[in-house]
């Protein structure tokens, strides 16, 4: 075999394993965000009965479980951008949060088992949706690298790919809590 012909195939070899990285890493990339869709859709499933069990005791914090109520309905249209999930995503934790600091205010509402249950199970969704971002993120990252890295951003170039965005906390979620304030 000619050296000519050596040196072509050894560069047809590199740039095939470029671009099949580069598509895995991209399928990650969409397979994980599917991750979190599923535990969002959990989380959205499970609001109308949160929002059922407490609406009755908490006359004073409608406006919170109104705008979950609207929250969801908004996550649920069809063909919404992976970023407009992400904000929502955002919104809904904050929502959710103050809802569940307001059930601390209400003994009715801290005795009721089917409450109870729900807040358990919540925070369950909560802690796997919290997983789910992690491993997002990390796809991400990875994905983002390889965008960037030389040799496989001259093919990610030619392939259309552009840089995805990670799960980020809001500004109000960076914060420090005042936990005086949650005991009034």
């Amino acid at each position: 075999m000619s050296t000519p012909l050596i040196i072509l195939i050894v560069l047809a070899i590199v740039l095939v394993l470029m671009y099949n990285s580069l598509v895995a890493k991209k399928n990650q990339v969409e397979n994980i965000f599917s991750s979190v869709d599923t535990q969002l859709k959990k989380r959205y499933d499970l609001i109308p009965n949160l929002v059922a069990s407490v609406s009755k005791y908490m006359e004073h914090e409608k406006s919170i479980l109104e705008d979950v109520t609207k929250l969801r309905a908004e996550a649920n249209k069809p063909n919404i951008s992976n970023e407009h999930k992400m904000a929502l995503d955002a919104k809904m934790s904050a929502a959710l949060g103050s809802i569940m600091i307001a059930v601390e205010n209400y003994p009715e509402l801290k005795a009721n088992e089917n409450v109870m249950h729900l807040q358990h199970t919540l925070n369950e969704v909560e802690a796997q949706i919290s997983a789910a971002r992690r491993a997002y993120n990390q796809a991400v990252t990875d994905y983002n690298n390889a965008l960037e890295q030389v040799p496989t951003n001259f093919m990610a170039n030619a392939m259309g790919y552009s840089r995805k965005d990670v799960f980020e906390i809001s500004e109000h979620e960076r914060k420090n809590v005042n936990v005086k304030e949650l005991f009034n």
